[in-house]
C-alpha cells in the first residue's frame, strides 16, 4: 500500500511538471500557436514603441550645451578715461563659470541655467555698487528661441575691491524635435 500511495504521488507530480513544461511551450502538443508565432516575428520600430509609452517620449536625452558668447566672457569699464589704458579702468567683471539643467517633459525641454563671475576695480575704480548686463540666450540651429537681458546688482561690502556675483534664470521652455541643435548662450552685453 505504501508503494502504491509513493508510486500515485509520483505520477502525479510527473502529470504536473509535464502540464507546466505544456503551457510553457504554447499548447499541449508542442507546435507554437498561431498568436504565438505573431508574436514571433513582429517587429517593432521605435517610433512605435515611442506611440506605445507617452511617458517616455522620444525627445532630447541631453541638456543642450551652455557657453560663453566668444568677446562676451568679460566686461571692462573705463568711464571717461581712455579705453584700454589700464590706469582709466574703473571696473572689471568675468563670467568664471556657467551651468545648466534641463528637465525633459511632453515635448519641451525646461532649462535652469546660470553663471557665477566676479567683479574687481581698477586703478581708477571707486564704485560700491554696480549692475552688470549679461544675456542668456538660446538657439536652434542658429535661431533664436529666447533671449533676455538682466541687470545683475554688484555691491563691494565694506570698501573691498572684489566679490562674486551670482545669476540664475530658471523655467526657460524649449519645444524639442528630433535632430535639432540647440545651444545656450550666456555673455555680457553692454548694447542698449
Amino acid at each position: 500500500m505504501r508503494s502504491t500511495t509513493f508510486g500515485m504521488r509520483l505520477a502525479g507530480v510527473a502529470a504536473f511538471g509535464l502540464a507546466l513544461s505544456a503551457c510553457s511551450m504554447g499548447g499541449l502538443s508542442g507546435a507554437p500557436s498561431a498568436q504565438t508565432q505573431q508574436l514571433q516575428t513582429a517587429a517593432v520600430s521605435p517610433a512605435e514603441i515611442a506611440a506605445q509609452s507617452p511617458a517616455l517620449p522620444a525627445i532630447a536625452t541631453e541638456c543642450p550645451p551652455i557657453k560663453v558668447r566668444p568677446g562676451a566672457e568679460a566686461i571692462y569699464y573705463y568711464g571717461k578715461g581712455q579705453v584700454g589704458n589700464p590706469k582709466d579702468l574703473q571696473y572689471q567683471a568675468v563670467i568664471d563659470k556657467q551651468s545648466r539643467n534641463c528637465v525633459v517633459s511632453n515635448g519641451l525641454i525646461t532649462v535652469k541655467m546660470g553663471v557665477v563671475g566676479r567683479f574687481m576695480l581698477g586703478p581708477s575704480g571707486n564704485q560700491s555698487s554696480v549692475d552688470l548686463p549679461l544675456r542668456f540666450a538660446v538657439e536652434r540651429d542658429e535661431a533664436p528661441l529666447f533671449s533676455e537681458k538682466y541687470q545683475i546688482p554688484v555691491t563691494l561690502a565694506g570698501g573691498g575691491q572684489a566679490t562674486e556675483f551670482v545669476k540664475v534664470v530658471e523655467n526657460v521652455a524649449i519645444p524639442y524635435v528630433a535632430g535639432d541643435d540647440i545651444t545656450i548662450w550666456v555673455g555680457f552685453d553692454s548694447n542698449g
